[in-house]
């Protein structure tokens, strides 16, 4: 399913190559000089913009066009692109992904700390009514380019937490979970001085509802994602988001296949 953008943005070049190569054959003179410009430089545009944000930007065309898209084994996927259907003895089940930011490592805190983390996740997990899946990819991360990511992150989120701070009446909440990524990244920084091997994680949700109509199971599946996204972030002060679009269907192609390398799974942190 991430050959879906990919596809659309080489469609996108190739607009632009056409258009580069249309300005070159007219020989620099006619109307078709300016209109190969313009096909050049929006074709262009739009392949970057799509291969960067095309899980934001798809979403919101087959919204607009309403289109539904048909996969193999029977599932479909709304023009929302916020759950994945499926039909069985006339029941539509619809899944709905959530992705999962973890600030804090367990090797970070102290015994005690972690038997209070835990106890606060069993608590989230057992106020829950349905079925929850809670799946953890790790690897080991290429060393190549990880200090220069890790030193970049962690000025970013020392400027979001210098500028929460800066507000009249800065969120508690948002301040805590800021100071926790930038102690996280400080940390890992420091590790990697002293020859320490980085693990990195990908975590996601997925929850299931049912409904004798589609509608009726995406409205099921998006009410119990929002209760999992409040109850997981409140409980465990991490950042919980709704997937949809080619990030949702990540989710949904590594129940069966998982990326084979370290930099294959960098490239598809949620």
């Amino acid at each position: 399913m991430e050959a879906n953008i990919k596809y659309i943005s080489y469609a996108a070049l190739g607009f632009g190559l056409l258009g580069s190569l249309g300005a070159f054959i007219s020989g620099g003179s006619g109307l078709i000089v300016p209109i190969s410009a313009l096909l050049s430089f929006f074709g262009g545009v739009l392949a970057v913009s799509i291969f960067k944000y095309g899980y934001i930007i798809l979403p919101l065309i087959t919204q607009k066009s309403k289109i539904v898209q048909i996969m193999a084994g029977g599932y479909e996927i709304p023009p929302a692109q916020d759950v994945i259907l499926q039909k069985a003895a006339g029941i539509y089940y619809a899944s709905a992904y959530l992705g999962v930011k973890i600030y804090e490592s367990t090797t970070d805190k102290s015994a005690e700390e972690n038997m209070v983390y835990s106890e606060y996740f069993e608590r989230a997990i057992s106020a829950v009514r349905f079925p929850v899946k809670f799946s953890m990819m790790v690897y080991v991360k290429d060393m190549s380019n990880h200090r220069m990511k890790l030193e970049t992150r962690h000025a970013e989120a020392q400027l979001r937490l210098a500028r929460e701070r800066e507000k009249p009446d800065p969120d508690v909440l948002k301040l805590d979970r800021f100071e926790k990524e930038v102690s996280m990244y400080e940390m890992q920084i420091n590790r990697l001085v002293s020859g320490y091997k980085p693990m990195g994680a990908i975590t996601y949700v997925m929850t299931t509802a049912v409904g004798l109509s589609k509608e009726a199971a995406t409205a099921a599946a998006k009410s119990q994602a929002n209760e999992l996204r409040a109850t997981i972030s409140n409980a465990l002060n991490v950042q919980v988001v709704l997937l949809q679009g080619d990030e949702m269907l990540k989710c949904f192609d590594w129940e069966h296949i998982i990326p084979s390398s370290a930099s294959s799974m960098e490239s598809s942190v949620l």
